[in-house]
């Protein structure tokens, strides 16, 4: 067996442990699982107001990278804090059918206070459709109905994250 001769293999190589106990770089998969767990774990629990950095990082690496649309929502506390994040939706590359039905009753089922909507562009395009200022405005009178408010809905294309509520959108 080698050994290796050179440190910068590990400075430059993230590693894990197999289940023999040897170590070896871990995959671009490995990798990401990693970050969205890291990410994850520092949304939860976080002020949403006071850390959008997160919330967008959070989302490039889950959403960013799809091929096929999928809506989400955030749900936080009454102080902003982050319940959880759920998937809700999943769609094609070019559309998602949403249920503003399944949307209360998954804010209700959390007791969220707030909310904030999310979906993704595969197309790699952040600008809102039509339809997507329809569904937003739809789904803020019905979770305004059970004293639920929705802070925004910003959309991932890739790199890039449009909020309705820098947009003046809500």
């Amino acid at each position: 067996m080698s050994q290796l001769s050179s440190s910068s293999f590990f400075d430059s190589s993230l590693l894990v442990r197999d289940v023999a106990g040897s170590y070896r770089p871990a995959d671009a998969g490995e990798v990401l699982q990693a970050a969205l767990r890291v990410l994850a774990g520092q949304l939860r629990g976080t002020q949403m107001l006071s850390s959008p950095q997160v919330v967008r990082d959070f989302l490039r690496i889950k959403l960013g990278t799809l091929e096929h649309e999928v809506f989400a929502v955030i749900h936080l506390y009454a102080q902003n804090r982050v319940i959880e994040y759920v998937e809700m939706f999943r769609g094609t590359v070019t559309q998602t059918s949403v249920y503003p039905r399944e949307v209360v009753k998954e804010a209700l089922a959390h007791n969220s206070a707030a909310v904030i909507l999310v979906h993704n562009h595969p197309s790699g395009v952040a600008e809102p459709s039509r339809a997507d200022e329809v569904l937003t405005q739809t789904l803020k009178s019905a979770l305004a109905l059970v004293d639920v408010r929705v802070l925004d809905h910003l959309i991932v294309a890739g790199a890039n994250i449009l909020s309705f509520a820098e947009r003046g959108l809500l």
